[in-house]
């Protein structure tokens, strides 16, 4: 089943595409947090997302940009600001389509299937994990936090993975260390600890301070 997010702050708007979008079999997420579109996206994880322009906080041409930064997802834009200029605006911030509001129901289904098929009957959709404004992007093995694209070592992306897709639960050295053996490198408690410590200073080096926390004689744990 396809994912859709809906950004868009006229509720009668979005309750009444998800309504249409359910019934087309899609699974259809209605964006609640205004002030941090970003973290609501990398926890559902969309196929596609429907924009609008004039948003609470931050516009849609904001949240089109940051998105870009992370996924190649297809954004369509609804909006009654359907100018010339808004349109270009639009595309030349990676959105795939721009439909003017108010707009036909049938129309904007049609649309989206048209999409999806053209962006998943051939190509995997990217996984994406979110905590504190960071994004693991499971496609490239990157992470990216506040325009800052951060390269992670096999081993340094491997522990992080194992500790954001455990979020909140403490992670055994154990099990970290058999995250590690995949990479076919010889792992003991002394190579966890180097590995660690020197994710922990990379990550504090673009201020992401205490992200991973210790808990003694249990193992790691990135807290929720």
């Amino acid at each position: 089943m396809y994912k859709i997010m809906i950004v868009e702050d006229d509720r009668g708007i979005a309750q009444a595409i998800q309504v249409q979008g359910e019934q087309w079999n899609l699974q259809v997420h209605i964006t609640e947090n205004f002030r941090d579109v970003m973290s609501e996206f990398a926890f559902f994880n969309p196929h596609l997302v429907l924009m609008d322009i004039s948003l609470p906080f931050f516009n849609g041409y904001h949240w089109c940009n940051e998105i870009r930064k992370v996924s190649k997802v297809p954004i369509i834009f609804i909006s009654s600001a359907s100018d010339n200029m808004n349109m270009i605006m639009a595309m030349n911030m990676g959105a795939d389509d721009f439909i003017a509001k108010p707009f036909d129901q049938s129309l904007l289904m049609a649309k989206i299937q048209a999409l999806l098929r053209r962006s998943y009957d051939f190509s995997n959709h990217v996984s994406l994990l979110e905590h504190r404004g960071a994004i693991l992007n499971l496609g490239d093995g990157s992470l990216s936090y506040q325009d800052q694209k951060i390269s992670l070592s096999k081993n340094e992306y491997r522990i992080l993975l194992t500790l954001m897709e455990n979020k909140g639960k403490i992670v055994s050295r154990e099990k970290l260390m058999d995250a590690l053996w995949k990479t076919d490198s010889f792992v003991d408690e002394n190579t966890l600890s180097v590995n660690v410590n020197r994710l922990r200073k990379k990550l504090d080096s673009y201020g992401l301070t205490n992200f991973i926390l210790t808990k003694f004689g249990m193992g790691y744990i990135i807290e929720d």
